[in-house]
This record gives C-alpha cells, structure tokens and sequence, in this order.
C-alpha cells in the first residue's frame, strides 16, 4: 500500500493506493484562508499539519489492515509559499501563500538585481513566487527576517513535522526563483539577491527519491512499520501530471482546481517568460514542464456559491449537460490577480453586460465562461512557447460538471477527457511517487494513464459564436485595465 497526501490551499486529501494502482480509501480536511490586508493571503502552517494527520487519523481509523501496509508516503502541495522558520524550527509568522499578491514591489527589485534572473529561473518574478515575498518581509517585517533559520514550502513544513528532516523536490523548489531550473540545484547568486544563503535552503531530493523516513510516533499511531519512506514528492501540478500518467514529452492535462493550470510535459528546460509561460522542473529526473497559470478557477465559482448563499451544484443545475452558445455576460475571473498572459496581481475581477433581464443561470454561465476564455489565453501562451495542444485531459474540482468541460471543449477547439480519479489527481500522483521511492521500479510502469470516463468534442454548431465571444472577451481587459485595479 501506498499513501499520498495533498496539502492543498482550501483543504488537504489523503488517498490509500494499492500495489495494483487502485484508490482503496480517501479522506479530507478543510483549511481556512486569512486575508488580513487587500492582497493579502495567509495561512497557519501549523494547519497544514493538524489536517494532513486528520485525515490519516481517518484513513487509519477505517482501514487499519490496509494501512498497516503501507510502504511509502508521498507528498504533493501547494506551490509558493514562504513558510519562515526559527533556529528552534517553529515558523516566525503565517506562511505567505501562492495567491499573495502584495510584493509587486519586490519583483520590480529583484529583476533589477539579478538581471540573469529569466535565465536561470525559466520564469518572470511574480508576487506569487516565494523570493519576492522574503523581499517583502526583510522591508516590511525586519525583525523576523533576521531570525529566519530555513524557508519551506508547504508540503516540506508538513514533511518536517513528520519525519524531523528539512528536504524540498525540484518541482516545488523550480517555483520559488531561487533553483536554478535546467541544472536543478540552488542558485547561490539569486539567494544572494534576496539576503539568503544556501544554509537557509532545504536539501534537494528528485520527487521519486526517497527523502526521509516516517518518525516512530506517527509509524505507531498509525499502525505503520518503522521503516515506511516518504518520497521528495512533487508540487500539486507536477504531482497531477503522475496521476494522470503525464510523464512523455507532449502529455497534456488542465486542471480547474481552486487555480486553474494548463500543463506539458517536455523533455528540456524550454524557459518562455515572454509569454508569461511557468517553465519548471518535472517530479521525475530528466524532464521538466510548462505551464499557464490562471489563479482563480473553481475558486470563481465558489466565490460566486457563496456571493449567492447557493450550493455550485444548485447555482449549475438549471444550465444541464451543455449550452446552446455563450452566455450575453462576459466576467473576468482575476479575482486575486491574473498570471499567464498578463502578469498583473493587481487585476480583479468584472461582470461586464448586465442588464436588467439579466438572470441567475446567465451569470454562472459567464463565470464557468471566463474561466475557460482564460484557459483560451493560456492554451495560446503555450502555442506560442512550443507548438500546440491537440487535446487535454481534464482535472481538479471543476472536472466534476460535464457542463464545464463541454464548454472548455467549446472555448478551447480541442478535446477534453474527463478522466477516472480526477479530483484526487494530485494525491494519487503523490501516492505514486511514495511507489517509486519504496521500490525504485520503472515510472511507466508506476503510472499508467487513469480511464477516461467521457470525453467532450467541440462542437462545430457553437465553434464561431464562441470564437467571437472570447475575442470580445479579451479586448476587455486591456480596456478596462486601470479601472480593474
């Protein structure tokens, strides 16, 4: 058995997996976000913890045989954030997350520093990765930069606390500007830029390599060996692309998670800032990724469940399976800011079209809409880094509504699958990386493709209508530019 767990920004998943490749059980924990100032995005790290040992807590508590066979523990999380830590390994302040959009500032500073930045990182500075964000406290908080002993990312606190040892994966490091991406090792010059050293930096393990072993305690609470590794693991992206089996240059998935992500697979560092195109380390040695990011996805529609006090499933019920053509609304979703084309954290989010007539269904729909003309954005940044995607599989929250995929299908002219375990992807992606740790197999063998349970065509009735919807909906944008800050 293998256990995979996803610290997540709303919530942390565990599933058990099976020698076969089967979920046998899952369990989740909620999180809670703070947002103490406008583009802010905080959390307890500490929360991270106590909700990645609930739900195992759960799994060990209806699967006792099964987790008594555990072998391995993988990890995946979420990206970015700057977990501070003391010399007495306690963090000094709440964790700055992804979607944290107050060091603008500092990126503007950092490019000026380290003009070789985009070579090395593959990637522009953005408010969401992890450097800036130290710049920002050493100006804004300098008593706690001078006691900081080691920054984590989320997923390594969490590892941390369960085997006492300091260690972070390339994927999840390649997001933080301070790995040099295409050797995959630190970068001593661009810690420097940011008043750090080498010795404030985790280890560096390759996301199948075995990273630490479970601490005794929690191999007796659970009922485990004593010998039960915990592998690098991988960032939650990178992570998903295991669990769908996205390990071959070319494979591509998108996730509408809380984020939303467009991700390849390629067999280089192919570094595309100008297209604001993420290019990070894979969680498997010798292959790396591109990715468009748009930050809020799924997220919009929560965010619009509950503006409305409506259960999503209520707020998409009347639409059914599929639309006959694009809603008369248009939204932009940057609700925390935007990534890829527009690297703007400053941006929010608009309804532009209403009307009097304008009713409930017509306004989700512009919503499930926005999101997929984003992902539109992205599918071109993409096409212009490295060639285009002839089809995605489909991942996160979101891949629950048959209604959203048919209109990502629509929006985007290419397939989209929705695919066996698709929510639990990042977990189940982690789950296989404990795999590879504990037995050192082949990955293709490790990581099959999951079945794909539909797939959705776009359809040639709605193809130019929806073409016209979305090059309306991305003049708006730069038009409404200075108005959405």
């Amino acid at each position: 058995m293998y256990l995979g767990t996803d610290i997540g920004t709303s919530g942390v998943k565990a599933v058990l997996v099976s020698e076969a490749g089967a979920v046998v059980a899952t369990a989740a924990r909620e999180l809670a976000l703070s947002h103490p100032a406008p583009l802010w995005s905080e959390q307890d790290p500490d929360a991270w913890v106590d909700a990645a040992i609930g739900a195992i807590d759960d799994l060990a508590a209806r699967q006792p045989r099964e987790i008594a066979q555990v072998r391995g523990i993988g990890l995946s999380g979420q990206m970015h954030g700057a977990t501070l830590l003391g010399e007495d390994g306690r963090p000094l302040r709440p964790a700055i997350l992804w979607n944290d959009g107050r060091s603008q500032a500092e990126c503007v500073a950092l490019e000026r520093r380290c003009p070789s930045l985009h070579t090395i990182t593959g990637n522009l500075a953005m408010p969401g990765f992890t450097a800036p964000k130290l710049l920002w406290v050493a100006r804004h908080e300098p008593g706690i930069f001078d006691r900081v002993a080691k920054v984590l990312l989320p997923k390594a606190y969490v590892r941390y606390r369960l085997t006492g040892e300091m260690v972070e994966d390339m994927s999840d490091a390649a997001g933080t500007l301070w790995l040099d991406v295409g050797l995959r090792r630190w970068s001593a010059l661009l810690l420097h830029a940011t008043g750090l050293d080498l010795h404030h930096m985790p280890r560096l393990v390759e996301g199948s390599d075995v990273s630490a072993v479970l601490a005794p305690d929690y191999a007796r609470r659970w009922g485990m060996g004593n010998d039960v590794v915990v592998a690098g693991g991988a960032g939650d992206n990178a992570a998903s692309a295991m669990g769908l089996g996205a390990i071959a240059p070319g494979d591509a998935f998108l996730s509408l998670g809380t984020s939303g992500v467009l991700f390849r697979v390629t067999d280089r560092f192919a570094p595309a800032p100008a297209s604001v195109v993420h290019a990070f380390c894979h969680a498997l040695p010798g292959l790396w990724h591109q990715m468009g990011v748009m930050l809020s996805a799924a997220a919009s529609l929560a965010w619009l469940a509950g503006v409305m006090e409506t259960p999503a499933t209520a707020l998409l019920a009347p639409l059914g399976e599929r639309v006959d053509g694009p809603s008369p609304i248009r939204f932009l979703p940057y609700l925390d800011g935007e990534r890829t084309p527009h690297n703007d954290a400053a941006a929010s989010g608009a309804f532009v079209g209403l009307r009097g007539a304008t009713g409930r269904s017509q306004i989700v729909q512009a919503v499930l809409e926005g999101v997929a003309f984003a992902a539109r954005d992205n599918l071109a940044a993409l096409g212009a880094a490295s060639g285009p995607i002839a089809e995605v599989d489909l991942v996160g929250g979101g891949a629950r509504s048959a209604l959203w995929a048919q209109i990502c299908a629509d929006v985007l002219g290419i397939p989209v699958h929705r695919v066996e375990e698709g929510e639990v992807g990042a977990a189940l992606g982690a789950a296989r990386l404990a795999r590879l740790a504990a037995t050192g197999e082949d990955p293709a063998e490790a990581c099959s493709r999951p079945r794909r349970l539909a797939s959705f065509m776009p359809r040639a009735s709605v193809a130019s209508a929806y073409d016209e919807a979305y090059r309306r909906w991305r003049a708006l944008y730069p038009a409404l530019k200075e108005s959405l800050r």
